[in-house]
């Protein structure tokens, strides 16, 4: 009986952490040979007991942020149900539940079924202490690319993402047309830090994972602001986001007892292209903000 392409995709040898962080040459030549052979690994995979057990849907968002996300879409000048979940915690940082604390363990079973799955994935080594993670859409390398996973991100992105980007920033639309995402996992005694910097987005969504009950110690992320110099250390609950400009200046910090697993997502715009700081916002409509770009993903993956 023939090899299937999910006992080949198990069965490849894999480039060493080393050789990723390092960026090696080899590195890439791996991920772009295989790229086909994971997809359809990956397709292949979400028709077995393991890739079906779980399904991603809108039920796993917070009940209030979904009906508010619908009813904006149905008549966008009700955005301002939305606009009123967010909380700014911090100058251009904002807050709200995102998904239902109830729902997330099936989202962390799914991730789960994923890293147990043995097919390569590549981590976001952009991020070089952490030893979790895989990166999310289509543009990157290696990435997780089961047919329900991506329905599910890419409506994420579209639907939730970039129209409540659009309303809490102004300045970021026609900056959004692009998406990337990656997911990362903090270990106590294994993952330290995220030292200060700033992201290659008009947009950032972090979105906390853990759940109920699920406590760490440490790895908050704390902010800063240019103008005023406050510093500000912010907190994850399960199922909150923190959304803000990427411009904006922050570190994770130390994880000292437990992990922490989060969805870090970014909007930008076609080759990289961000707002620039000061620039005065496009003056449009709810109905202008309630849309989506025809715009196709240009390919370019920031790290």
């Amino acid at each position: 009986m023939p090899e299937t392409p999910l006992a080949r995709a198990r069965a490849i040898a894999r480039p060493s952490r080393e050789a990723m962080l390092q960026r090696h040459p080899s590195v890439q030549a791996f991920w772009a040979q295989n790229r086909a052979p994971f997809q359809q690994a990956w397709e292949e995979w979400e028709t077995t007991d393991q890739g079906q057990s779980v399904k991603l849907d809108e039920t796993l968002y917070d009940p209030r942020l979904r009906l508010a996300v619908h009813q904006a879409w149905a008549d966008p000048d009700k955005e301002g149900a939305v606009q009123d979940l967010w909380q700014e915690v911090f100058p251009g940082v904002y807050k709200a539940q995102f998904f239902d604390p109830e729902r997330i363990a099936l989202l962390r079973d799914y991730m789960d079924n994923v890293a147990d799955a043995d097919i390569p994935l590549r981590p976001p080594y952009g991020i070089s202490l952490n030893r979790g993670g895989a990166m999310l859409d289509p543009r990157s390398e290696g990435y997780l690319a089961a047919p329900g996973f991506q329905t599910f991100y890419q409506q994420l992105m579209d639907t939730y993402m970039r129209p409540v980007s659009r309303m809490l920033f102004p300045d970021v639309v026609g900056y959004d047309t692009q998406t990337f995402g990656f997911s990362i996992q903090w270990q106590a005694d294994a993952d330290t830090s995220l030292r200060a910097h700033t992201d290659a987005s008009s947009v950032t969504l972090n979105i906390n994972l853990n759940l109920p009950g699920e406590d760490f110690a440490g790895s908050g992320v704390r902010f800063f602001d240019r103008e005023t110099r406050q510093v500000s250390e912010l907190t994850f609950a399960p199922g909150t986001a923190l959304i803000h400009h990427g411009s904006v200046a922050h570190e994770s910090m130390p994880i000292t007892k437990g992990e922490r697993s989060n969805f870090v997502l970014w909007l930008y715009g076609e080759n990289g292209q961000v707002p620039r700081q000061g620039a005065q916002p496009l003056d449009i409509s709810p109905h202008e903000r309630w849309v989506n770009p025809a715009v196709q993903s240009d390919g370019f993956a920031p790290f």
